[in-house]
């Protein structure tokens, strides 16, 4: 249960040492900066506007927006006026004038370990100028969007750089996603040109992933639209070719039989069609490595990325050039505390908004040094990531709730196997994390020396909230009839003016944009998440609003019965979704993954039910727990609570699951309801 005041022996803080360097040393000091970013955001942005590069000024209010539907059409502008390219300023700027060419961009880090490359920024500067020359060369032009379907290489990188630098708009699909998802993105967006590669290796599972952009590519031209042109990176190696083509037909010869790929000629016998496909290395191979940047305005679009909604169409999130480049800067210097010597990991993927500003923009624009890895946490065992930590002395590692828990089911010996003496700091994102993941993490991840950051974000606003909020940020709980609460209170986290990095519209969608964010409550902008605000000032993320349940007039926090459940140590990890009740509207369905060896029978039933009933309240009481070996989890590690939901109301009718890491998961779980007495 999230506490109202948090006990003295639950306050960690940082040590003496970490305060001495730290941007933000004290909680005064955050006060008087965060009062002068809402008081007076102009001199606030505008300081750190001057670490940037400035084709041309803003002229006007460095931020003006309407939040109010009532009031005409909804709209946020920052730096009107201003032109500059991310691209020159994360990598033009590091090389040039910082002195930093030599300096390590990226360690990269395969799915095999042993399989690894060092990307210094002019090395970086010079892929993404030959790259960015290929594109001009295919006819990309500014204003053009790039779709971009890839595994997590350096190339992956290079190719959004690349778009950033002509002024294209990237539209990343991770790579995750299904042939139908990548079609309908690519529809959506109008993509003209389609990046990928030929397959790679997710653990020791093989994606053929030419295969399915080419079956998109075919579901695209069956729909009346067609991409003339598509890259492709040739990633894999012989064997694994080899392997790809055991599981299918023979394709038609492809002319890329000589590229030269981890210093070996190679053929490739991925699908290819000469009419369409163009190979990445022979397209690079005779490009300039001097390419100009394309210079553009404050508001012109920077990226498209599509959140994977769990119920209608994908939203296409459109961010744009000056507000999320110094957005992702500054909260990526600050939330993190980075410092020029630290080494960065965040372990998301790039297809996903925090790998767009916490791999790429964030740490490129500070001159950092991150690792950029391809595999599983688990592969080719459970100590992968603390081997990686020591093997380039991680010192700043994030990471998501989901993963943490995951390791925790294994104990503290494959932790304890390597030393993690450079940990400085730890974060979180992605959901809320229950306490018995966060003091996991604190003690045994960073041995009690390591503060944790617990941030949001949402792909739409690039908030972060270490239960305060950002600077510039001002939120605000509402009641369900849109009256603001104060002091201590619970109800739907809405925020009261934007900041430079939030979303500017639903990509060819205006009137969705302002329906979904913005009538509910006009004059906020509502993040569909719920919030509790305690004694201290304190916010509380409790997860989607889709994820609180209205029983018998209770609004509960799904995120706090789940900590609850995972509580007792015979759970290691728990999912709560809501059940229709004829007289509570809805009752609490609890799905939980029990410790190894562990049985579960109406004893350990009856335990859960009390441990739940007692942190939280009779009302919480769980209706059904059902016994569940694994949770149906994406590619990037989170449960598709939708699915959950079905499987609660015995509904076979799931929708797209392409996403699914493991669709068996599923079968299990219906298996196990039928056992139940639901």
């Amino acid at each position: 249960m999230i506490p109202d005041k948090v006990p003295k022996e639950d306050v960690f803080h940082g040590s003496e040492d970490l305060k001495k360097t730290a941007h933000i040393p004290s909680f005064e000091i955050y006060k008087e900066l965060y009062l002068k970013s809402i008081e007076n955001p102009d001199e606030f942005w505008g300081d750190i506007a001057k670490d940037f590069f400035w084709k041309t000024n803003h002229t006007g209010p460095f931020l003006d927006y309407n939040f109010d539907v009532t009031k005409g059409e909804i709209f946020i502008k920052f730096m009107e006026g201003a032109s500059t390219n991310i691209c020159y300023n994360i990598l033009d700027r590091n090389v040039h004038e910082r002195k930093l060419g030599e300096k390590v961009a990226f360690y990269w880090e395969g799915n095999e370990p042993g399989d690894a490359l060092t990307v210094t920024y002019r090395e970086l500067l010079q892929k993404v100028c030959r790259f960015a020359n290929v594109l001009k060369s295919q006819g990309v032009k500014k204003g053009d969007a790039v779709s971009i379907y890839m595994p997590m290489v350096v190339e992956l990188v290079v190719a959004m750089l690349a778009c950033v630098r002509i002024g294209a708009v990237h539209s990343i699909v991770f790579a995750g996603f299904s042939a139908e998802s990548l079609c309908e993105r690519i529809m959506d967006s109008q993509c003209s040109l389609l990046i990928t590669a030929d397959g790679f290796y997710r653990g020791d599972k093989l994606i053929n992933l030419k295969l399915l952009a080419d079956e998109a590519l075919q579901k695209c031209r069956e729909k009346g639209f067609s991409i003339q042109r598509c890259i492709m990176l040739k990633h894999l190696s012989k064997e694994a070719e080899e392997t790809l083509l055991g599981s299918q037909s023979p394709p038609a010869k492809r002319p890329c039989s000589d590229l030269q790929v981890n210093h070996e000629l190679k053929p490739s016998p991925v699908p290819w069609n000469p009419e369409v496909d163009l190979c990445w290395h022979a397209l690079v191979r005779g490009a300039s490595d001097e390419c100009e940047p394309e210079w553009c305005a404050s508001e012109d679009p920077l990226f498209i990325l599509y959140t994977s909604g769990s119920t209608g169409k994908p939203k296409g999130v459109l961010h744009t050039v000056s507000g999320y480049m110094l957005y992702t800067a500054t909260t990526f210097k600050l939330v993190f505390d980075y410092q020029p010597d630290d080494v960065y990991w965040c372990t998301a993927d790039i297809g996903w908004i925090t790998g767009h500003s916490y791999i790429t923009y964030g740490p490129l624009a500070n001159g950092a040094t991150s690792v950029l890895f391809e595999g599983l946490p688990t592969y080719p065992d459970v100590s992968r990531m603390w081997e990686i930590v020591d093997k380039y002395h991680v010192s700043k590692f994030y990471t998501a709730p989901t993963a943490i828990r995951l390791l925790m089911k294994y104990g503290r010996e494959p932790v304890q196997k390597y030393k993690r003496e450079s940990l400085k700091l730890l974060g979180t994102v992605g959901e809320p994390i229950n306490p018995e993941a966060w003091h996991w993490y604190y003690s045994v991840v960073g041995e009690k020396r390591c503060p944790i950051v617990d941030t949001f974000w949402q792909t739409e606003t690039k908030n972060p909230n270490k239960t305060f909020p950002f600077f510039g940020v001002v939120p605000a709980i509402l009641n369900e009839s849109g009256e603001e609460l104060e002091g201590p209170s619970d109800g739907y986290l809405v925020f009261k003016q934007p900041w430079p990095g939030m979303m500017r519209t639903v990509y060819g969608n205006q009137q969705r944009f302002e329906t979904i964010y913005f009538k509910k409550f006009p004059g906020y902008y509502v993040t569909g998440d719920g919030c509790r605000r305690d004694k201290d000032g304190y916010y509380w993320i409790t997860g989607r609003i889709d994820d609180m349940l209205n029983v018998s007039g209770h609004l509960l926090s799904t995120a706090e019965v789940e900590s609850a459940l995972v509580e007792h140590q015979a759970v290691v990890e728990a999912a709560v979704v809501g059940r229709p009740h004829p007289v509570k509207g809805e009752s609490l369905y609890c799905f939980v993954t029990l410790t190894d060896g562990v049985t579960f029978n109406r004893t350990l039933e009856a335990e859960l039910r009390k441990q739940v009933r007692e942190k939280i309240g009779a009302i919480a009481t769980p209706d059904f727990i059902q016994n569940a070996p694994a949770l149906p989890k994406t590619r990037s590690g989170k449960i598709m609570r939708r699915v959950l939901r079905k499987i609660a109301c015995d509904e076979r009718d799931l929708g797209d699951i392409s996403t699914l890491a493991d669709s068996s998961v599923v079968e299990q779980l219906f298996h196990n309801r039928c056992r139940m007495a639901v």
